[in-house]
């Protein structure tokens, strides 16, 4: 028998329920007549888009030579000096690994969950105007987001590789239509494509993170709106069933990401800690004209990473803020109910013969107002709801984590040392600092 969840979708036979089923998951795919159509058009741009197996083949195919063909054959067939390219692997890997992180992770976010639920889309109907509103105004800025962090970098590298071309001899050791010139002009086409759409392809999904983020920021302001604006009326039960809303959000973009931002930890950390070691390491020679290409990558993949570890310990304090917004109700209730529950204590003394009756005793019993019982008694109720909510949110604090770790400024701050210290024990083994 089928529960009372899914009595709008059952029926006499199985039939009616594997159609609800059915439509159910067609709703959560990504389709093009809907709010996604100018997003999905950027991803087919970028070549991501996997919406189908055309797609998919597409997408793979520039993946494989982008990332993988032309580095490679830019490393190995490009004649040039010794020194000219000294630091040429570490780019390469450094930026093929980082370009295949993001786009493996990327092709399984989109398989599984379909682009509307992996953005959160099939979330947003009970949420309110501005969260709704705030949210695809975002998602349609990704894309201009994207490009303010690629091209700057894009037009360092443009200039660079234009000026390595110029400076020197041939670069391609045979000609192409018959002119060495056509040659030096498609090697380097054909690099400046490889390498923005590498960093673009790793910070896109940055980005991508940084939206996820963006909306529990919004659902957590109008979560915090209940504080201040319901103050001691707030209902706590309402309350509670939201903040374990926006926890089990939170706990999904953990656990999607959560192997992504720990890879792109160790990766970017491996390769800056690699080029720390080429470059102060004995009789390295470093100039603008080999050392160039490799500061240009270092700058794109820390700024991808911080990215992600900004936008993680931003939504992770502002999701542990609740819990001082919630002990602030919390007081300023008590205090309140405190103060409408003290009332004026008629005296035995009086010479007012009324007041003097409500005060004694009638026939050997006090007389009891159980009107004045009532209110104590559900002030009290109130003040153990609200005492078990603060309770509750100081033992249950939510966050972004990464394998059980909250990704707050403490974990930051451990991260920091340990960068530090390696890169001191590196600096100690090769120019001496101790």
């Amino acid at each position: 028998m089928v529960g009372n969840g899914d009595a709008g979708c059952s029926g006499s036979g199985g039939e009616p329920l594997l159609s609800c089923k059915r439509t159910s998951y067609l709703r959560s795919l990504s389709r093009s007549d809907d709010e996604l159509r100018v997003f999905r058009s950027c991803l087919r741009w970028m070549c991501v888009d996997q919406s189908d197996t055309c797609h998919a083949v597409v997408s793979w195919s520039v993946f494989l030579l982008l990332s993988i063909f032309v580095p490679t054959a830019s490393h190995f067939v490009l004649n040039c000096f010794p020194g000219r390219r000294a630091y040429d692997v570490a780019v390469q890997l450094s930026l093929t690994s980082a370009s295949a992180l993001a786009f493996v992770c990327l092709s399984h976010f989109v398989r599984r969950y379909g682009l509307r639920r992996f953005l959160f889309l099939d979330k947003l109907v009970g949420e309110s105007e501005r969260v709704r509103a705030g949210y695809m105004d975002q998602l349609n800025r990704s894309f201009r987001l994207l490009s303010l962090f690629v091209m700057p970098c894009f037009a360092g590298e443009v200039a660079y590789k234009i000026w390595w071309y110029s400076s020197g001899s041939e670069r391609v050791p045979f000609p192409i239509a018959g002119s060495m010139a056509v040659g030096n002009v498609v090697a380097c086409a054909l690099e400046l494509a490889s390498w923005i759409y590498r960093v673009a392809l790793f910070l896109f999904v940055c980005v991508l993170f940084r939206l996820m983020c963006y909306l529990q920021i919004l659902r957590l302001q109008d979560f915090a709106a209940v504080f201040v604006e319901g103050g001691p009326t707030s209902d706590v039960a309402e309350v509670l069933g939201e903040h374990l809303r926006i926890r089990r959000q939170l706990r999904i973009i953990s656990h999607r990401y959560r192997s992504f931002i720990l890879y792109s930890v160790i990766l970017v950390s491996a390769s800056q800690l690699v080029a720390l070691l080429l470059t102060t390491r004995h009789r390295a020679i470093v100039n603008f004209n080999n050392a160039g290409e490799l500061a240009l990558c270092s700058i794109g993949l820390v700024t991808g990473l911080l990215i992600c570890l900004r936008s993680a310990a931003k939504i992770t304090h502002k999701a542990q803020a609740i819990t001082s917004q919630a002990a602030t109700w919390h007081v300023c209730a008590t205090i309140e109910s405190d103060a409408e529950n003290r009332t004026p204590v008629p005296s035995c003394d009086d010479e007012s013969g009324e007041e003097d009756e409500e005060c004694r005793k009638d026939d050997g019993e006090e007389i009891l107002d159980v009107g004045k019982i009532t209110p104590c008694h559900m002030n009290n109720i109130c003040y153990q709801k609200r005492q078990a909510l603060v309770t509750y949110l100081e033992n249950n604090p939510a966050g972004i984590t990464v394998f059980g770790f909250v990704v707050d400024r403490t974990w930051l701050h451990a991260l920091f040392m340990l960068e530090f210290s390696l890169v001191m024990w590196l600096l100690g083994k090769t120019i001496g600092i101790s």
